[in-house]
């Protein structure tokens, strides 16, 4: 009796709606053991092993992609002295308010500041100068998976809005301009590859206009993705550098004539961190998590039904096969009530349950239950390995339609600042006729900014769409079609 009213006091079920996104969302975290929000410094998150587990799957389905690719890991110091910012002025112009700056070690004040990195051009590009040195070294692409830290003023959020965050980034060298405009195309085909395809979050890829660009950069292109409540977020993005920082790093080699040239250079950020809060959020229902079965922490639970010598046999021995085949896979052996492990791993995403009580260790026939739909099915126990693989791809292709529709059907247009307004109320992106996304209009998107507080996002890229009658804004004659949207 006593443990049956223990099991009745904990709550694992979810008192918010997925309706109610900000408290969902921060309840979710919280119960499906993500990580803990109590830690005493503002914007900096500690990871419990359910977060960490699904972002190393994360990682390494990432880092095989981009090693595919031809780029090779490295790790870069978390600490870059303060030089090494004054050689780009735009771009530490563009970071300096959120850099943490350390000053003393003890009681004794550095002769140099150390800034911990808020990205690593300027650590990286110092040693490129040095590497660098004939067009053999070239094309040069490395990448890191690291922590970067900014002194974000505005509200955190876990995963969305932090100080410290998780993340990849792809730094390339090359002798061209061509070269480094098809590596951007690469960047781009990469994030539809494992973002969209193995992650299941749509996105759309756009130009950011001039004043929105990553300092430093030529061209900033961004894939935004829509959230539940309607706001808009940015996922990885991709930046033709040019020559801005070879300039002031000396990043020169000699060509195949012994002439000396900078190379063309970019770089590529897709934020681990930021990408599992899409996953959280697109995915995720009224139940709990739900995960795509590669970055699932686990990806079978198995539920014994009764503690019988043959139901145990039969579990150990469905773990051990699926194990072997490389499928992550635990046995809930607990104290806890069958329903009360069902609810525990709904809450927590795992994509598939296998129950096992004495007829299924009899009979050979195993229950399935899938995560994302909650249906049950009888399995043969010995082609289990085969029918849990083609379940999980089930899954993760069922999830992808979901969020795909759910993207696509937040994507609306406006004819003026009216019907902007109108639009934007009702959360994604905004489809609208606009000035120039040149220095000259930015007025224009200082005031949806200041109207409506939303952002000009930029143009798209997958296509060119041509602009029809006069600039949303201002009534001049448009030259682009841009998207809005209100960002975390």
């Amino acid at each position: 009796m006593g443990s049956e009213k223990t099991e009745k006091e904990e709550n694992i079920g979810l008192r918010y709606r997925k309706s109610d996104f900000s408290k969902w969302f921060n309840e979710i975290i919280a119960k499906s053991e993500l990580a803990d929000l109590r830690y005493n410094a503002k914007g900096f998150l500690v990871h419990r092993p359910w977060s960490v587990m699904t972002m190393k799957a994360m990682y390494r389905i990432y880092e095989a992609e981009l090693e595919r690719n031809g780029h090779m890991p490295v790790w870069f110091p978390a600490l870059i002295p303060e030089r090494n910012f004054k050689k780009e002025a735009e771009h530490v112009e563009g970071f300096a308010p959120e850099l943490f700056w350390i000053t003393h070690t003890g009681d004794r004040r550095l002769s140099e500041k150390l800034a911990l990195r808020p990205t690593s051009e300027t650590a990286m590009y110092s040693m490129y100068s040095k590497w660098i040195r004939s067009w053999r070294d070239l094309p040069l692409k490395l990448y890191q998976s690291c922590q970067v830290w900014r002194c974000d003023t505005k509200a955190t959020r876990p995963f969305i809005r932090g100080r410290e965050f998780f993340w990849i980034e792809a730094h390339d060298a090359f002798e061209t301009r061509k070269e480094a405009e098809n590596q951007v195309k690469v960047d781009m085909k990469t994030t539809e590859q494992i973002m969209h395809r193995e992650f299941g979050i749509p996105f759309m890829f756009v130009q950011r206009p001039e004043w929105d660009k990553f300092p430093g950069a030529v061209h900033t292109y961004a894939a935004d993705t829509i959230m539940p409540d309607g706001k808009i977020l940015q996922q990885p993005s991709t930046h033709l550098l040019g020559h801005n920082f070879a300039k002031s790093f000396e990043i020169k080699y000699r060509d195949r004539k012994g002439n000396e040239k900078l190379v063309w250079q970019t770089c590529y950020g897709p934020a681990i961190w930021r990408i599992l809060a899409s996953v959280i959020a697109q995915h995720g229902d009224d139940k709990g998590l739900v995960f795509p079965f590669k970055i699932a922490p686990v990806q079978v639970v198995i539920v014994p039904i009764g503690k019988s010598p043959a139901v145990k046999e039969a579990c150990k021995d469905v773990r051990n096969r699926l194990a072997d085949a490389g499928i992550r896979t635990m046995i809930d052996d607990s104290d806890k009530r069958p329903g009360w492990k069902f609810n525990q791993w709904e809450m927590k995403g795992v994509p598939l349950r296998i129950e096992i009580g004495p007829k299924e260790a009899k009979s050979g026939k195993l229950t399935l239950a899938r995560r994302n739909n909650r249906k049950k099915e009888k399995i043969s126990n010995k082609g289990v390995v085969k029918i849990v693989e083609r379940a999980g791809n089930k899954i993760t292709a069922s999830l992808i339609k979901a969020a795909d529709k759910f993207f696509y059907e937040n994507i609306r247009s406006a004819k003026n600042m009216e019907e902007l307004g109108a639009m934007l109320k009702l959360g994604g992106l905004v489809k609208v006729n606009f000035c120039s996304v040149e220095s000259e209009g930015e007025p224009c998107a200082d005031e949806i900014q200041d109207r409506f507080h939303a952002m000009i996002r930029g143009t798209r890229v997958d296509k060119k769409e041509k602009p029809t009658g006069k600039c949303i804004v201002c009534g001049k004659k448009a030259a682009h079609v841009v998207y809005v949207g209100k960002q975390y």
